[in-house]
């Protein structure tokens, strides 16, 4: 087998955010706040932790995203394992703070080969995502 078939790609996006770490945090790891701009969830900010995203994007048609949390630094990293429609991949946030906010990096690394068609739909979907989250941080205090 050939180290090309192995290789994987991430899907990254970074954003300078005009709110600190903190605030962004609480958006990143409180249920509530993530099912405004990610999805229902059960998740905890604890190593180890198992939880799901669901949506229902149109009736009878669920999406389920199997995860486990990986590791927690509250206010800088954030990452857990992101499982769905055969893929396995690990999606990581790291808050870096800046003199006008935080930026944010969110990268989603795992996509073989074969899975252009998840890699180019996670590109949009996070953009989309990062958008909804932008206009969380914007309501909330």
């Amino acid at each position: 087998m050939s180290g090309a078939a192995t290789q994987t790609r991430s899907v990254i996006i970074e954003r300078e955010i005009a709110h600190p770490p903190e605030k962004i945090w609480r958006a990143l790891t409180q249920p509530h706040l993530i099912e405004e701009w990610l999805m229902k969830t059960d998740f905890k900010p604890v190593a180890g932790h198992q939880f799901n995203l669901r949506r229902e994007p149109m009736p009878g048609v669920n999406v389920v995203v199997d995860c486990e949390v990986l590791a927690v630094e509250p206010h800088k990293t954030l990452s857990y394992t992101w499982a769905a429609y055969g893929l396995d991949s690990v999606v990581t946030w790291t808050l870096t703070p800046t003199a006008t906010g935080t930026l944010l990096r969110m990268e989603q690394s795992g996509f073989r080969p074969d899975q252009s068609q998840a890699y180019h739909g996670a590109r949009t979907g996070w953009r989309e995502f990062l958008d909804a989250l932008d206009a969380v941080l914007a309501r909330t205090d």
